[in-house]
């Protein structure tokens, strides 16, 4: 229990209360995010390949 309390301790006063997602969540949404960026991006392109 005095683990936990002193990890809590380490944030600043005002990120205590704000629950983070888990950091798989943003990896997750990172690698979307890239992905949808590329296709519009290089729609033309990925396009050509199947005409």
């Amino acid at each position: 229990m005095s683990e936990e309390n002193n990890n809590e301790e380490l944030r600043p006063s005002k990120m205590r209360g704000v629950a983070f997602p888990k950091a798989k969540y943003g990896v997750i949404l990172a690698v979307i995010i890239i992905i949808i960026v590329n296709i519009v991006y290089y729609k033309e392109t990925i396009f050509s390949f199947f005409n």
